[in-house]
């Protein structure tokens, strides 16, 4: 009994784990469960070989719960999980699971066999491991040799880029009742960076709870640790998150649509460089950081929006060659008075002020 109660607990953990039911905040919890399971099992197999099958009432109960695990969670793991491992998982554990029933019930019924049925399963096995290996080396995939790993080429930043929007994890938030998220309601413009800092002693996470953490999740954060999002691939709409560690810490994401950018014209014969001609209408414009602005160049000639004073670009932002009824656009994520010029006609020279 003890071997079947410690397989059916084991096997619950593990399938429960894989087939993405729950996420646990220890991932050593999903190991922890396995080797319940394969304690259990040696357990059972000790049970079985010293005194037979159980026809018992519990035994069948336990029986039951375990094929009503491996019915039930499993066939979820199957047909709804995303993990390239499931079908080998599956497969190892009904390697071992079909010779080990099969001696197990030798030794019951006809002890004579279990030594030539063993030996045959144990040379089987070895024969399928040196195969499995020496094909691994020697046949087209060779996916037993290491594979040389590229190195990405330095100076590319992957880190999320756009203006920051601040969420707090609050001291003492692990005490249920007490504020937790601050704000707990966060409205942000899609496009924007959403940094969560967790301020309090006690570890938190970031978990969106409808999906149980598909759409994000910061797993376990120490104190003092930063979880950022990037909102850009987010839909619009409402996203209620979590801690899983303290589930009554429950805080609304809401992502809304961009406003439309701000557009300054380049008008027509601002290549000419006459008095009360303007160059980039409006020359000065003051907005917001997060604020996205538009050039449209209606002249008839080329011309640039380069960032820097003129003759010197500065780096921030260039738009490069624009013909004649192009466009550029440029979001500003930091604060700053920002200077720009026409590389092609220096005297045309705007500014944009970000508050």
């Amino acid at each position: 009994m003890p071997g079947m109660g410690l397989t059916a607990i084991g096997l619950a953990g593990v399938v429960i784990s894989y087939a993405g039911i729950a996420h646990t905040f220890i991932d050593g919890m999903h190991a922890l469960t396995g080797l319940t399971m394969f304690l259990g099992l040696i357990f059972l197999a000790t049970g079985i070989l010293d005194g037979g099958v159980s026809t018992s009432n519990k035994a069948k109960a336990t029986t039951l719960v375990i094929v009503s695990i491996i019915l039930g969670f499993g066939m979820f793991g199957f047909t709804m999980n995303t993990s390239e491992y499931t079908v080998t998982i599956a497969g190892i554990l009904l390697a071992i699971a079909f010779p080990a029933i099969l001696i197990a019930y030798l030794s019951m019924k006809h002890p004579t066999l279990v030594k030539p049925i063993g030996s045959i399963v144990g040379m089987s096995a070895a024969t399928g491991i040196i195969v499995w290996v020496a094909f691994g080396f020697v046949s087209p995939d060779t996916y037993m040799i290491p594979q040389q790993i590229g190195v990405d080429e330095p100076g590319e930043d992957l880190s999320p880029s756009g203006p920051i929007f601040a969420i707090e994890i609050l001291s003492d938030s692990a005490v249920e009742g007490n504020p937790d998220y601050a704000p707990d309601v966060a409205t942000v413009t899609q496009g924007y960076v959403v940094e969560w800092t967790n301020v309090d002693a006690a570890a938190h996470t970031v978990t969106s709870s409808v999906d149980f953490g598909e759409t994000f999740d910061s797993s376990l954060m120490s104190a003092g640790e930063v979880f950022t999002l990037d909102t850009s691939d987010l839909e619009i709409g409402e996203y209620e998150y979590l801690c899983i560690v303290h589930p009554w810490m429950i805080a609304t994401l809401i992502i809304e649509e961009p406003a439309a950018p701000i557009k300054v014209v380049i008008p027509k014969g601002a290549a000419l460089p006459e008095d009360g001609q303007i160059y980039y209408d409006p020359e000065v414009l003051d907005t917001t950081v997060g604020t996205t602005v538009l050039w449209d160049n209606v002249d008839n000639t080329v011309h640039t929006v380069t960032s820097g004073l003129a003759p010197e670009a500065d780096g921030i932002f260039d738009s490069e060659m624009m013909t004649a009824g192009g466009v550029f656009e440029y979001t500003f994520t930091e604060a700053g008075s920002f200077d720009y010029f026409c590389t092609f006609h220096p005297w045309m020279v705007g500014t944009v002020n970000v508050e």
